[in-house]
C-alpha cells in the first residue's frame, strides 16, 4: 500500500463527525490502496466518548485504517500534526433565539485557534474543508489566520445544498438524480444562497424546460432549498447530521478526484473575482478540478433574476466579513 495520508476531524464524537469518520477509515474516499491515520480532535468533555469511537473504529478492522490519534480541542497543534486534510466539523450550534451575527461572534475565535494551529502544525500539502456553521465566514477566518496555506487549500461546504436541489429537480420531473447535471450553489451556505437552476440540466435538457414551471422553480424549489435544514431540524428534532457528514465525504472526493466532463460540482472557495465577486471572499461557486488544482467554471449567463439572487448572497457574505474584521488576521 502507499505511505499513509493523515486526516483530522474536529467534532469528530459528534453526531456529524460519528456519521463521518467510519466512512473515511474505510477507503470510501481515498481509495482502497490509499491507507490513513485518522486524527479524532474533540472538546475535552468528549474525550470518552472519542475512546469508544477509537474501538469502534478497531473492531471495523478496516484494512484502510493505518492508525488513530486523539487529541483534544485544546491542543490543537498536536490534533492537526502533520494532517493532509483538516476537516472542521466542530462548532458552537445555533439555538434558540440566536441571531446569525450572535453565532459568528461565538464561533469565530474558535476558527482563528484552528487557522494558527493549522498553520503551525499541519502538512505542507494540508487541505481544509469547513463544515461546521457559519462555514464560508468561519473558513474565512481560519484562513486569514493560517497565511502561509495558499488560499486555493480552503473549502467550505455548500455540497448539501447542492445535494438537497439536485434530489428536489429529480423528484420534481420524475428522473432519476443521476439525471440531474450542472446544477451548482451560489454564495453562502444560508438562507441566501442561489440554487442555479437557469444552468442545470435534466437528462441532457435545460431542467427549466424540462420542469416547466417558472414559479415552482423561483419560489418553492428555491425555498425548499434554503430552509432544508430548518426543516429537517423540525422533522427529527435534530439537525441534519448523515446528509451533512455525506456532503463532506462528497465534496472530499470531489476535491480529490478529477471532475467528469460535463459536470460540475459546489464548494465555496477563496474567491478569485470570478463574475465580479469581490477577491478574497469565502463564496460557492460551480467548480471543476484536475484532482489537485481546482477552477470556477466560466462563461455562465445570470439573467437579471439570477443576479439580483447571486447579488444578496454575496452582500450577506460581505456584511459576515464585516462582523468579524477584527478576527481577520
Amino acid at each position: 500500500m502507499a505511505t499513509p495520508i493523515r486526516i483530522a476531524v474536529t467534532g469528530a464524537a459528534g453526531q456529524i463527525g460519528y456519521s463521518l469518520v467510519f466512512r473515511i477509515a474505510s477507503g470510501e474516499v481515498f481509495g482502497p490502496d490509499q491507507p490513513v491515520i485518522m486524527h479524532l480532535i474533540e472538546i475535552p468533555p468528549a474525550m470518552g466518548a472519542l475512546d469508544g469511537i477509537e474501538m469502534e473504529l478497531d473492531d471495523c478492522a478496516y484494512p484502510t485504517l493505518a492508525g488513530v490519534v486523539k487529541a483534544s480541542s485544546d491542543d490543537l497543534e498536536a490534533g492537526f500534526a502533520d494532517c493532509n486534510f483538516v476537516v472542521c466539523v466542530g462548532s458552537i450550534p445555533r439555538k434558540a433565539g440566536m441571531e446569525r451575527g450572535d453565532l459568528i461572534r461565538i464561533n469565530g475565535p474558535i476558527f482563528t485557534s484552528t487557522g494558527k494551529a493549522i498553520q503551525a502544525a499541519a502538512a505542507k500539502d494540508v487541505r481544509v474543508l469547513v463544515v461546521g456553521n457559519p462555514c464560508n465566514t468561519n473558513c474565512l477566518i481560519a484562513m486569514s489566520n493560517a497565511p502561509d496555506v495558499p488560499s486555493d487549500r480552503w473549502f467550505a461546504m455548500t455540497r448539501l445544498d447542492e445535494n438537497r436541489a439536485v434530489a428536489q429537480l429529480a423528484q420534481k420531473s420524475g428522473q432519476p438524480v443521476a439525471a440531474v447535471t450542472g446544477m451548482a450553489i451560489w454564495g453562502n451556505h444560508s438562507a441566501t444562497q442561489f440554487p442555479d437552476f437557469f444552468n442545470t440540466k435534466i437528462g441532457g435538457k435545460s431542467a427549466v424546460e424540462v420542469i416547466g414551471d417558472d414559479e415552482w422553480l423561483k419560489n418553492d424549489f428555491i425555498a425548499t432549498v434554503q430552509q432544508r435544514g430548518a426543516a429537517v431540524i423540525k422533522a427529527r428534532g435534530a439537525s441534519s447530521a448523515a446528509s451533512a457528514a455525506n456532503a463532506a465525504l462528497g465534496t472530499l472526493k470531489s476535491i480529490v478526484t478529477p471532475t467528469p466532463a460535463g459536470t460540475v460540482f459546489s464548494a465555496a472557495i477563496c474567491s478569485d473575482g470570478s463574475y465580479g465577486i469581490d477577491e478574497g471572499l469565502i463564496t460557492s461557486f460551480p467548480l471543476t478540478t484536475d484532482g489537485n488544482k481546482w477552477s470556477v467554471v466560466q462563461g455562465l449567463e445570470h439573467n437579471e433574476f439570477a443576479q439580483a439572487k447571486i447579488d444578496a448572497t454575496v452582500a450577506e457574505l460581505q456584511s459576515e466579513r464585516d462582523t468579524v474584521k477584527d478576527l481577520l488576521a
